[in-house]
């Protein structure tokens, strides 16, 4: 069987993450190129060996033989890489979100659409084990109807405000993972966000147009609920858990930890603080997202989160956004039209 001739663009943390786990991890493809600004990312490619490294997209797409790209590099940047390499007619994998702009996006997917080629957006979260085993049973009955989805989404520390000053804000950089999950885990639609926001953190944050801390509730379509809890700096680490609860019980994933002991003295009981970051608390979803977007490659199946799914996400983030400026609930309906 000819192997799947696949590219990558952007050689950052996330790309590096996508490229190591191509090489070694799926014999049936082959990375025959790789793309990034700076010149000492060919070090990244000489390493494992990629045959060509390029520097614009243009050359990245001008391969021969390639049959599909993943795209990690900077967001402002995905929505044209996208547009072009559906216009060549190449399998995409992009990272989330696609764009910052609704209108935008709308417009890319119509050109994807348009071109017949296959998108997927990189919501990795969904590809946990532990978060798949309670989408698993929510799918079983296990739980009976979601009536209510927790998710709590604290980082170690915040990023640079440089990178918040373009990153869209903590709705559409952080808090649109756990938009996404809402939907997945619950199985519904959001109908109307309430979010309440506070810089808490760091005072430059606020300066530059953010928030670092905030609590949302989202209204599903049959009136249950989703409460988000999220904060740019936890002191103790990556701060990642999950809770359904239904009419028939609940279920619960709780942190990732280096290891499950425990010590008990005369002072106290103490453990391990969570995993430190997501590159350690989602190295298995990572490369899980890829399996899925190589295997529906191969099957010709629908991908498992498309688009549509990263239309959503932003548009949720977008009301949430404008719930914080005008202190007041905001119907989907006013955002997507």
């Amino acid at each position: 069987m000819n192997k799947i001739k696949i590219a990558v663009a952007g050689l950052g943390r996330i790309g590096k993450i996508h490229l190591k786990n191509l090489c070694r991890n799926f014999p049936e493809l082959q990375v025959v190129a790789v793309m990034d600004l700076l010149d000492e990312s060919k070090a990244i490619a000489d390493e494992f060996n990629i045959p060509i490294f390029v520097k614009t997209f243009d050359e990245l797409l001008a391969v021969p033989e390639l049959d599909a790209v993943v795209i990690c590099s900077p967001t402002d940047t995905h929505a044209n890489y996208v547009v072009q390499a559906a216009k060549a007619g190449k399998q995409i994998f992009c990272e989330k979100p696609l764009d910052l702009s609704l209108e935008r996006v709308k417009e890319v997917l119509e050109i994807v659409k348009e071109s017949g080629v296959k998108l997927m957006l990189g919501f990795n979260r969904r590809f946990d084990p532990e978060f798949k085993k309670i989408k698993q049973l929510v799918l079983n009955d296990a739980i009976g109807d979601p009536q209510i989805v927790k998710i709590t989404s604290r980082d170690p520390g915040p990023p640079p405000v440089s990178y918040i000053k373009v990153s869209g804000g903590m709705f559409l950089d952080m808090t649109i993972h756990d938009f996404d999950m809402a939907r997945y885990i619950s199985g519904k639609q959001v109908k109307e966000v309430f979010a309440k926001g506070a810089v808490m953190v760091d005072p430059e944050i606020g300066k530059a147009g953010d928030i670092d801390t905030a609590v949302i509730t989202l209204t599903f379509e049959d009136n249950t609920f989703a409460v988000i809890d999220n904060c740019r700096k936890a002191v103790y680490g990556y701060d990642q858990r999950l809770e359904v609860f239904g009419s028939k019980g609940m279920a619960q994933a709780e942190n990732n930890f280096p290891n499950n002991h425990k010590l008990y003295t005369e002072a106290g009981v103490s453990s391990d603080l969570p995993l430190h970051f997501f590159l350690e608390r989602y190295d298995a979803s990572y490369n899980q997202e890829v399996r899925e977007f190589v295997d529906a490659l191969v099957s010709g199946s629908e991908m498992p989160v498309d688009g549509k799914d990263g239309l959503l996400s932003i548009a949720i983030g977008l009301a949430a956004k404008k719930s914080v400026e005008e202190n007041r609930p905001v119907q989907m309906s006013e955002i997507l039209g």
